[in-house]
């Protein structure tokens, strides 16, 4: 019996990966784009030549007499991730396909890159510690303007996001209140970072800048191994 069991499961295994592939292809393929955005400033009074937004959508815009887009639907990622994140099995494949909550055959999905994140531009593509610092504001006034210049969007019928991209999302709501039906922030609350998230984010801005070896290098030093790094005081 105990040989038998992980014969059944890998057999089980291969009985569903059909369904799987069929769960992939249940939704429009989704297509990349970019929008520049030229002399961008930033919030913090700082501007780049071109900004450029990376996007994915999946479906197909539908448009009012106008020629304004009015099926949009908003999905911003978290801190590290990109708009293809929202691609995967467990997202895409139980949201995007036919009667399912964000139908693509129904709604045009918009996931875009956030400034410093995927292939949108970031600090590492050259400019590093000269890149303007960027908050959740300049993400959110970049993501308006490319539904709105680039994507041709009056009104969306939801913004939506998850970490990160839910904080966006609470910014959307005061920033433009009539742009979009509905708001969902997921995995976010409308509070300042505090307590254990911002310490440790806090630890590793200082980590890097108490290294002797950076000295607010534009570019890094080679990696030194983690026994060799300087530790906080609060920590040591």
């Amino acid at each position: 019996m105990a040989t038998i069991r992980p014969l059944l499961f890998l057999l089980w295994g291969w009985l569903l990966l059909p369904a799987v592939g069929q769960a992939q292809s249940r939704y429009p393929t989704p297509v990349e784009g970019d929008f520049s955005l030229p002399q961008f400033r930033f919030e913090s009074g700082e501007t780049l030549p071109a900004l450029n937004l990376h996007y994915t959508t999946v479906g197909q815009p539908r448009k009012d007499k106008a020629g304004k887009v009015v099926n949009a639907v908003l999905i911003m990622h978290g801190t590290t991730g990109s708009g293809q994140a929202f691609l995967s099995e467990l997202f895409a494949s139980r949201l995007f396909g036919p009667g399912q909550l964000l139908d693509a055959a129904k709604y045009y999905l918009i996931l875009p890159d956030a400034i410093g994140h995927g292939k949108s531009s970031k600090p590492s593509n050259g400019l590093r510690m000269q890149f303007p610092k960027y908050t959740y504001d300049d993400m959110v006034v970049a993501n308006y303007r490319l539904l709105t210049e680039k994507l041709n969007v009056a009104h969306a019928r939801l913004v939506m996001g998850t970490s990160m991209g839910g904080m966006e999302t609470w910014m959307w709501g005061y920033k433009y209140p009539d742009f979009m039906d509905a708001l969902m922030p997921l995995a976010s609350l409308p509070v300042e970072i505090a307590g254990r998230n911002r310490m440790l984010r806090k630890m590793a801005i200082d980590l890097i800048k108490m290294d002797p070896a950076w000295q607010g290098a534009p570019t890094p030093p080679s990696p030194r191994p983690a026994s060799q790094a300087p530790s906080p005081r609060c920590c040591s």
